[in-house]
Parts: structure tokens; C-alpha cells; sequence
């Protein structure tokens, strides 16, 4: 299977909620849910649809693949290694997903939405422990520090974005030095600190079937 190349508006509108994943724009009044918030096709707009107790399961799972960007080879992959770790595998799976490089990036103000995210950490201009890291999935570990090569700090891009860079913060188990557009990990977030509208305990269901 293909990554998903079509209008991502329309993948809010298939979940009801938004994902934010065209970043400042989701925030404007040209958002597309905003608009028509309604489930894209002919019928999506039929109210009252009986959604069976696996169609909730699977459009939950289809949910966090969506916000997180990953296809689903990758998606039941990080589940196993959620369901081998000690813990609630829900939960499990949420770090994880929270400790992607793309997403790290992500949380840090680096890019505006998840997508841009991985694209900068592909064409190599995000450093951990001084080093490039050009795997977007790859998994940050505490004590990692992240921070923007000297080489694109001179691009357009990372020049525009010096000025608002920092404005929003970090998460709480990220510092965040916005003079030297650098952020390290402190530790692992909780499950209360990973602001994601997904129900975790629907997608353990139904892989557990």
C-alpha cells in the first residue's frame, strides 16, 4: 500500500474530528472541516448511521494512522513492541508514536504540521546529539538533544521561522532553547500529556481479536 497522496481534509472529514495535519492552515477559516465537517461521498452527510462495535475499532485505529502518519504495516509493528513492554499497551503505543523522530520535530515548533515534519528530517536538516538523522521513524531516548544543522539555519525556511520559533513551547517532557533552536528529551510523556483525541483502548480491541 501506497502513502496517502489525496486531499488530507478529506481524511478529517472521514473521522468527524479534526487532525490537524495541514498545520497554521487548520487553524484559519479556510479549513475544510470547519466547513463541511460532514463525512466526505454521496452519503456522507445521512445522519444516525449505526456504526458496528468494529467499525468504532477500526475507524479509531484509522484515526491515529492518519494523525501520526504511518501506514499500517508500521502501525501493527509498533503495536507489537507496545504489547511486549511492561505497562498499559495503550499507553505503550501512544509513547511510541510520541517518540518518533517526525513527531519530535513535530512538538518542537520545528514544522507546523507532521508531514512537513518528516520531510525536514529527510532531507536531513534536523541533528541528534550532533549527528543527522534522516529516519523519520526512528525513536528519540531520553538525554537526546535535537537541534537544527548550521547548513539549514541559513535557508529560507529556517529563517522565517527563527522569528516565531518558540512561541508555542514544548511539551512538558521537552525543554525547548528557542536562541539555539534546540530541544532535548527529559523523559517519556504520560498519557496525560499526549493530546491526541484517541481512544487507545478501541485499537487494543481490535488487534487483540
Amino acid at each position: 500500500m501506497a502513502r496517502y497522496t489525496g486531499p488530507v481534509c478529506r481524511q478529517c472529514r472521514r473521522e468527524g474530528v479534526k487532525l490537524y495535519l495541514k498545520g497554521d492552515r487548520c487553524y484559519s477559516d479556510k479549513c475544510a472541516f470547519s466547513r463541511r465537517s460532514y463525512a466526505p461521498g454521496q452519503h456522507g452527510q445521512q445522519r444516525n448511521k449505526k456504526v458496528s462495535e468494529y467499525g468504532l475499532q477500526l475507524r479509531e485505529k484509522q484515526k491515529a494512522r492518519r494523525i501520526y502518519g504511518i501506514l499500517e504495516r508500521q502501525f501493527r509493528l509498533t503495536f507489537e513492541r507496545a504489547e511486549k513492554q511492561k505497562g498499559v499497551t495503550g499507553e505503550n503505543l501512544l509513547v511510541l508514536l510520541e517518540r518518533r523522530m517526525d513527531n519530535v520535530v513535530y512538538r518542537l515548533g520545528f514544522a507546523p504540521s507532521r508531514t512537513l515534519a518528516r520531510q525536514l528530517v529527510r532531507h536531513g536538516h534536523i541533528l541528534v546529539n550532533g549527528r543527522r538523522l534522516d529516519i523519520p521513524s526512528a525513536l528519540v531516548r531520553v538525554g537526546d538533544v535535537i537541534t537544527v544543522s548550521e547548513a539549514s539555519r541559513a535557508s529560507e525556511y529556517f529563517k522565517g521561522l527563527s522569528e516565531s520559533f518558540g512561541q508555542k513551547g514544548a511539551p512538558a517532557w521537552m525543554t525547548l532553547d528557542a536562541a539555539q533552536m534546540t530541544g532535548k528529551v527529559e523523559r517519556y510523556p504520560s498519557r496525560e500529556e499526549i493530546d491526541v483525541p484517541i481512544a487507545e483502548h478501541l485499537i487494543v480491541e481490535l488487534y487483540s481479536k
